[in-house]
Order: structure tokens, then sequence, then C-alpha cells
């Protein structure tokens, strides 16, 4: 089944729905949104600014405490004055601001598993590595999509009903979107 309009798309793999929305992470009502994080996991600007400005320093400051992590890595935190229970972070980069496909692919199954182990029942992905990361939206979607897709049919008893990427502009949904029809 596939609902599609110029800013939504969605699909559904086994019994998960996979969404793709353009607009702001933080304002999704999930259980938990991934951070596209550093791996020392401090809180500047793109999503990690707009989860600290919307959610508090508190969350930075549960991250950073339990940093710094291998790139792939991820922490857990609470979600401050964000709607969802947590924040999972995902070290996509290290302070270089550099990351690569292979990093971004662990990221995300990485937030798949712990998002599991936490129970929850809706995730909200960033496109990871696109912004001060500089890596091509197209790569990064088929990574993130490839893996999410893989994850999910691979799969058992999986908890996650609602997998949402909520992607910030209009370039970055198109390239979701393009990469998720050749993937349905």
């Amino acid at each position: 089944m596939e609902r599609s309009s110029a800013l939504r798309m969605e699909v559904l793999v086994k019994n998960t729905k996979i969404k793709l929305f353009q607009g702001d992470i933080t304002t999704v009502k999930v259980d938990a949104i991934v951070n596209a994080a550093n791996n020392r996991f401090w809180m500047g600007g793109g999503v990690a600014g707009a989860i600290k400005r919307k959610g508090g320093s508190v969350i930075e400051k549960e991250a950073v405490a339990q940093g710094p992590k291998p790139v792939g890595e991820v922490v857990v935190t609470g979600a401050g004055d964000l709607s969802a229970k947590y924040v999972i972070h995902a070290a996509v980069m290290e302070q270089d601001l550099v990351t690569n496909g292979e990093i971004i692919g662990k990221a995300t199954l990485n937030a798949f598993k712990k998002a599991e182990e936490l129970g929850v029942g809706s995730l909200a992905f960033p496109a990871f590595g696109t912004g001060v990361g500089r890596f091509p939206l197209n790569e990064c979607a088929k990574i993130m999509l490839g893996e999410t897709f893989g994850f999910l049919r691979k799969g058992k008893d999986i908890k996650l009903k609602s997998i949402i990427f909520a992607l910030y502009d209009k370039p970055a949904f198109a390239a979701f979107k393009q990469e998720m029809g050749n993937l349905s």
C-alpha cells in the first residue's frame, strides 16, 4: 500500500509503516527521535541544535556524559521538553564533521536495535550526515532506506510500527522519495 503527495509518502513493510515527510523532526509525534550526532554528543547546529533548542540543554548534558563513543554507535537520553520519550543519539561523525556510507549504515542499524531494545513503537530519523557532514543526499537515502527495509524484512516480532524520515527540505525529501520508490 502506498500513499504519496508532494510532502508525504508512506509504504508498508510487514506490519511497519515507513513514512517520509518534509518538515522539522522536533515536531513529529513519536516515541523516540534520532539525532544525527558527533561522537562526543555535543549539540551545536542542524538537527542536534534544533533538538537542544526545543527539548532543552538537559538532553545535551545527558548525551555528553555518555561520550565519546566510536562512530556508528548510539546513546539514549530523555527527550526533555519534546513530545518524544527518548532521543537516540547516533554518532555519524567525529569532530572533523566527516562521515561515510559505512558509518551512516552502522548508525542507522544501531538506532533500530536501540529502539527495539527500548520497546518503542514509533521512531523519527533525519537524513544522517547531509548537513554539516555534506554527505550526498541520494547516497544517504539509499543507505538509510536500505538498512530500514533490510531490518524490517529480516526481523521477527518487530515492535516498531511507524518509522518516519523527517526531511528538512525539498531536495532531501525528493532524494528519499525517489529511493523509497525504488525499494518498495
